[in-house]
């Protein structure tokens, strides 16, 4: 990962300070650094082996100051999301603690045969909004036994800004009052993010799950989640649907410094 020597670098949706964060723990409004690989499907099976051959060196070391959760599309993207403070929080460099470990000139070799699977990367910021996240039962990225994911993403153009906002409120009232079984967090876009958006992420234990929770709550929302929906797409500058799963297998947390 060039920019990976950023994300890993600065390092990495979605979705963590620990693994999984509770209403109670989780701060107000939490920044997230992503970090992007789109890569080519022939290398699929490649890239994964190199970024788990990367997490046994990060593991065999232990090293701190960062940790991540992932996941990936069905499209062949692959998303690192790590917690960060404030901007400052980019600026972190974990992998010279891999390299004084390991060496400099394995650790390239590494990131070498990792950078060939991909042509396109990048790296943004997205903002939990607790205030339109609709999780009664407590704030949580990596929900066990459920990680299939739809993100869904909600463009926005600056003269709707506030529209957008309001008739997304109106949806989380809704689900609130009806006291809805599918819960959601929402992040916005930030520094770095291509065009401004609402990502809206929705667990589920597998698509059929999914598909079985959407139809439920079609039916208990009524025709008044008709209205709310059409009202917040009517106000849309672009929507998009986007599958994936996460992936714990590509997670990383430190064990405690000694």
């Amino acid at each position: 990962m060039k920019t990976c020597k950023s994300f890993v670098i600065a390092l990495t949706i979605a979705m963590v300070i620990p693994l999984s964060l509770s209403a109670q723990d989780a701060p107000k409004n939490q920044a997230y650094h992503i970090h992007e690989d789109v890569v080519k499907p022939s290398m699929v099976g490649e890239y994964e082996a190199v970024v788990k051959e990367f997490l046994g060196h990060m593991k065999s070391y232990n090293i701190q100051g960062t940790k991540w959760i992932a996941g990936s599309t069905a499209d062949n993207r692959y998303l690192f999301v790590e917690p960060i403070d404030n901007m400052a929080g980019l600026d972190k460099n974990p992998i010279s603690q891999l390299a004084e470990k390991m060496g400099k000139e394995q650790v390239g070799e590494l990131f070498d045969r990792m950078d060939k699977c991909y042509d396109t990367e990048q790296d943004y910021v997205i903002v939990l909004n607790e205030e339109l996240s609709y999780m009664p039962d407590g704030i949580s990225q990596t929900i066990e036994g459920e990680n299939y994911r739809k993100w869904h993403y909600l463009y926005v153009s600056p003269e709707n800004r506030g529209i957008v906002k309001k008739k997304m409120k109106a949806v989380h009232d809704l689900f609130t009052s009806k006291n809805s079984a599918v819960h959601y967090r929402v992040y916005k876009s930030g520094f770095g993010a291509r065009g401004e958006f609402y990502l809206v992420s929705v667990a589920a234990k597998d698509p059929v799950d999914y598909a079985q929770r959407a139809a439920e709550n079609d039916a208990l929302l009524g025709e008044d989640g008709k209205v709310v929906f059409q009202e917040l797409f009517g106000s849309l500058l672009r929507y998009d649907e986007v599958v994936g799963y996460m992936r714990p297998d590509l997670a990383y947390t430190p064990d405690a410094a000694n």
